[in-house]
């Protein structure tokens, strides 16, 4: 932001590109060249330059000064690793959690999951994902683990991508991922060990649907 609290350049830029490797307008695979993003975005090479070296720090994409820019794709193993760190860590958060969460947090988590149900009456992928990652935040944030929140936090727009990627093979498994959370959720609430369990399927069997 600059001092009138204007997104700079090189953050629209980075912002506009990444949502076309998420949303997948930019396929996996796909090679960019900086003048395509210089027409696209109505931009000078400055902020697409400085935004291209952070996506590549992220692992968004790949310079390569023979064949411009490359679009990368998430790999097997990359994913598969991502679910299982994430089975590890928000299994001990419900653990952690259930059956001790406060009015406050009860009455946040309503909220998430009345606006995810809004999502799915509507086939609305990009905001159903939105909501989807909150509701797993919500849960860390209120484990009071600052570490594991910083981790997941790390890895969110990879998550985001792999959402997408569920929902474009499929919009109606939007129900079947809410339907979880409330389940989760009730569990939580009631102070049932469930929680864990359900949390740890959830998170399991995604895995094993985006490679169906």
């Amino acid at each position: 932001m600059d001092g009138k609290g204007t997104p700079l350049l090189k953050e629209i830029a980075y912002q506009k590109i990444k949502e076309s490797i998420l949303t997948e307008e930019f396929a996996p695979g796909q090679f960019l060249s900086e003048r395509e993003l210089i027409e696209m975005l109505q931009m000078s090479k400055t902020p697409i330059k400085s935004a291209l070296v952070r996506l590549e720090t992220e692992g968004f994409v790949t310079v390569s000064s023979k064949q411009g820019i490359i679009i990368n794709d998430l790999s097997v193993e990359k994913i598969t690793d991502i679910y299982n760190l994430r089975t590890a860590l928000e299994t001990y958060v419900c653990e952690q959690i259930c059956g001790k969460l406060t009015a406050e947090q009860i009455s946040l988590l309503q909220s998430n999951l009345q606006e995810t149900e809004e999502c799915v009456r509507n086939l609305d992928a990009k905001a159903f994902t939105e909501k989807d990652h909150a509701f797993h935040q919500l849960l860390c944030r209120f484990s009071g683990n600052q570490e594991i929140y910083r981790v997941l936090l790390n890895y969110y727009d990879h998550l985001k991508r792999i959402t997408l990627r569920h929902l474009n093979k499929d919009p109606h498994r939007m129900k079947r991922f809410w339907t979880e959370h409330r389940e989760m959720f009730d569990c939580l609430v009631q102070g049932d060990p469930k929680a864990i369990q359900l949390m740890k399927d959830h998170l399991q069997n995604s895995k094993v649907m985006l490679f169906m």
